[in-house]
């Protein structure tokens, strides 16, 4: 996975750890704690792989999975 796709995967982790949260159950605590356990592994490594980078290469990328434009230099 790239970067941006880590930091997206996070993203929809924490989502789905916020819809389980919402539905309660028996299960609400496991499916909960293993969303959110995973959303913190893609968010670290979507930072190791920013870090990484000396120049961003990939920064239309980067601001697709922020949800921002890219500023017009970019």
């Amino acid at each position: 996975m790239t970067g941006p796709e880590h930091y997206r995967q996070a993203e929809e982790l924490i989502a789905e750890a916020r819809k389980v949260r919402r539905t309660g159950g028996e299960e609400t605590s496991d499916r909960f704690a293993r969303a959110i356990t995973e959303a913190q592994v893609h968010a670290i490594l979507a930072v190791a792989a920013a870090s990484a980078l000396h120049s961003v290469t990939d920064s239309h990328e980067w601001h697709g999975a922020a949800g921002i434009k890219p500023p017009d230099n970019a």
